[in-house]
């Protein structure tokens, strides 16, 4: 069974993912697998970016995301008459004809990368490239969002022969089984500055400590005054600041957001 592998800690935000897709599927028709895509309004692939943090602690993850292909894929299960089929590869396909009228099969999709092409009055999605995989002739012969990622960012090949170890899918309690798996998925963090008012310096090796049910994470200051608690759970913690008899305890929550804080005082 096919499925694709997705680095997060390699990927640089370039859209070259999204491009390729866009090249190989705009006003080209693929048939039977699918009808072309439009020009606007629809990414089959589409890379996410996502601004976390605050003030001078902000990070930017990019997330190539696309149809899962799941393995208990609900828009299968909302389609009428064969309309949506998964191939013995594993990949799932929007038959373009018999598609055709089937709102359902888009609105069934709860990651959202199903599109529904008014024009044509038919669903569309992500193939991945089947008619690449098919073509023996072809001189790509995977998905164009993996030929066109130049620091090897998606890989797509038989699941045994990819290394998954320590990857995760996106929101698994839906229960879809995907068949995207994402290494470095980003995890909440804490952030900030930690200065001595008195001194009106930054303070370096200060002992940071974020304690909640889920846990105990401890980190120092660097030689700027920073620190960051990184891959924190979702949750309510109390955030200790401290050195040389000085400290700072504060609540901070992870539930929403990743936290970029103010800068610290220690007192």
């Amino acid at each position: 069974m096919k499925a694709f592998l997705i680095d997060l800690t390699k990927c640089v935000g370039c859209h070259d993912c999204q491009i390729g897709c866009k090249d190989e599927h705009c006003d080209q028709a693929w048939l039977p697998y699918a009808e072309a895509e439009p020009e606007v309004g629809q990414f089959w692939l589409k890379l996410k970016q996502f601004e976390r943090g605050a003030g001078s602690h902000v990070r930017v993850t990019y997330m190539p995301t696309l149809c899962n292909h799941c393995e208990n894929a609900p828009c299968m299960a909302a389609a009428k008459d064969g309309a949506v089929y998964r191939r013995d590869d594993g990949l799932v396909i929007i038959d373009p004809v018999k598609s055709k009228g089937q709102r359902a099969i888009m609105e069934a999709c709860p990651y959202h990368c199903v599109y529904w092409n008014d024009a044509l009055d038919i669903p569309q999605k992500c193939t991945g490239c089947a008619h690449l995989l098919d073509d023996v002739d072809s001189p790509i012969r995977v998905p164009r969002c993996v030929d066109n990622c130049h620091v090897d960012v998606i890989l797509f090949g038989e699941e045994a022969d990819l290394d998954l170890e320590g990857t995760e899918v996106l929101h698994p309690e839906y229960g879809t089984k995907p068949r995207v798996f994402y290494r470095g998925l980003p995890k909440k963090f804490i952030a900030a500055t930690v200065y001595d008012p008195e001194a009106k310096e930054i303070v370096e090796d200060a002992t940071v400590t974020a304690v909640s049910d889920e846990g105990t994470f401890t980190t120092t200051t660097n030689s700027w005054g920073d620190f960051c608690l990184d891959g924190l759970p979702e949750a309510d913690w109390t955030l200790t600041a401290e050195k040389d008899g000085k400290t700072l305890v504060m609540n901070v929550s992870t539930r929403t957001k990743d936290q970029g804080l103010p800068d610290l005082a220690l007192a």
